[in-house]
């Protein structure tokens, strides 16, 4: 039992052909989700946080287990997608899984998390740049005008064809991970600062510290990998190319991220971590890379920080798209929006809508003067809630779908893996809410009150935004039961 191609159709509320078009393949997705994971980034600053604030010398190890937790959300993702073949992701296993009115509060969680992660990454693109400019002799130019211009690029790529972002983000991801495997090559052959230690593996090491902070800085570390559904009508084989991208990028992520974060311990040496990193963690990759690759290769890495996260709110803009795509052919939000171009096959006026509503939230940020520091804290910091609350509730979808619908055979899948998923990612949306103060600077390394209130506020953010959703979901089933009982519908007929 699975819907259809046609019953998407009547379940939306597009008239025509507004169906979104592609061709990837399984290697395109990959790179598109990798990209949105920002992985240099996270290399130049997730690690050297995680490394500070977590279990310092064994941090690599957390990617193991964040690895393994993502798998098992995986494998029952993977699963139910062969039976919900849309483009609506959390909106859309929520919804056929624990009900819809939790679907349409999911559909809006998502839109608030990708929106601020975004928003989160153009802060800390804008402000690199400005800096940059100033470093160069050139005049000071506010982090959110280049902000504003970065916007207007993201929004006219994202407009064409998905191969045409594809073939871009291919590019930058391909350049930036390259670097940090030659940075770790270099690290490897010259022995490290102290030795090739095998400390990161040992026990005593791994429970020293925080492991729970690196944890949870290791689950952060992946967010942008689950979107591969979100592309489901642009591949050509759905049902092989969305598993073995997810899977793939769930694996190779995770090695990277292993790889990068021995070779950062392994540059700095195991007794200088917390005096290196503390001197200032956003310049430990440049500065590792000057001492390992020289002078050049500190530029390039400085060049392709950039790119990076250009690349990252790129892939982000292409996700919440169509996002809201999906949403529209629920009739959850403006028709005009699950229309797809006639020519370029996507959803142009959800990204267009995207576009204008990342302007905005910039502009106000901007006539507020917020620091560009604060904005990247605080932003990441309601999306990285929300996506692991999202998942973890997806992995529930999962197991009450099963149970409802025998559709599958393997127990594994359908109970099993996501089951112990929930559970892993349920204690991690515990540790990052039980530490939200930290991660979004409401405190400091110390523990001490920074303002006090700004997390609650934050955290007040990912609440309300899933209650406005679960309103509107009320709001329809009155106004237009046929549209609500759609979200939900399934045919008896494959």
């Amino acid at each position: 039992m699975s819907l259809s191609s046609d019953n998407l159709r009547e379940a939306g509320g597009v008239e025509g052909d507004s169906s979104l078009r592609g061709d990837l393949g399984a290697s395109s997705i990959l790179f598109m989700v990798m990209a949105a994971a920002a992985p240099l980034t996270v290399v130049g600053g997730a690690i050297p946080v995680g490394i500070l604030l977590g279990n310092g010398e064994a941090f690599p190890a957390m990617f193991i287990v964040a690895t393994i937790t993502l798998l098992l959300f995986s494998v029952g993702l993977m699963a139910m997608s062969k039976h919900l073949p849309d483009a609506g992701a959390f909106f859309t296993y929520i919804s056929h899984g624990i009900g819809t009115i939790p679907g349409v509060a999911a559909a809006y969680l998502a839109i608030v998390t990708y929106t601020t992660i975004q928003i989160a990454v153009f802060a800390l693109f804008g402000s690199a740049i400005s800096a940059d400019l100033v470093v160069l002799g050139a005049p000071a130019v506010p982090w959110w005008f280049i902000v504003l211009l970065a916007i207007v690029v993201v929004g006219t790529l994202g407009n064409r064809h998905i191969e045409l972002s594809s073939k871009v983000l291919v590019c930058v991801l391909v350049l930036e991970v390259g670097i940090v495997l030659a940075l770790a090559a270099a690290i490897a052959i010259k022995g490290g600062a102290e030795g090739l230690s095998v400390g990161p593996f040992k026990l005593q090491n791994l429970l020293s510290g925080s492991p729970a902070l690196g944890l949870m800085f290791a689950i952060v570390s992946f967010i942008g990998f689950e979107s591969t559904v979100v592309y489901r009508s642009e591949v050509r084989d759905p049902n092989r190319t969305i598993p073995l991208a997810t899977y793939g990028s769930a694996l190779i992520i995770g090695a990277f991220y292993l790889i990068a974060a021995i070779a950062v311990i392994w540059g700095i040496g195991p007794s200088k971590l917390t005096e290196y990193i503390s001197a200032d963690p956003s310049t430990v990759l440049q500065r590792l890379t000057e001492t390992y690759l020289g002078q050049t290769g500190a530029v390039i890495v400085s060049v392709l920080f950039l790119s990076s996260m250009f690349a990252c709110v790129l892939s982000l803009h292409n996700v919440l798209a169509r996002y809201q795509y999906s949403m529209a052919k629920a009739k959850l939000l403006p028709s005009p929006l699950g229309s797809a171009h006639k020519a370029h096959g996507s959803p142009h006026v959800a990204s267009l809508v995207q576009v204008v509503s990342a302007a905005v939230i910039t502009g106000l940020v901007a006539a507020l003067q917020i620091p560009a520091a604060s904005v990247f804290a605080w932003f990441a910091g309601i999306g990285t809630l929300a996506i692991v609350a999202l998942m973890a509730a997806t992995c529930l979808a999962v197991m009450v779908f099963f149970a409802r619908n025998k559709l599958e055979n393997s127990f594994v899948r359908t109970t099993i893996a996501p089951g112990l998923g929930l559970i892993g990612l349920s204690v991690s949306a515990w540790l990052i809410t039980a530490n939200f103060p930290l991660l979004v600077g409401d405190v400091n390394a110390k523990g001490q009150p920074m303002w006090g209130i700004v997390s609650d506020i934050l955290v007040a953010v990912v609440v309300i935004g899933a209650i406005v959703g679960a309103c509107q979901a009320v709001v329809l089933r009155i106004r237009n039961p046929s549209a609500y009982r759609n979200i939900t519908k399934r045919l008896d007929r494959s």
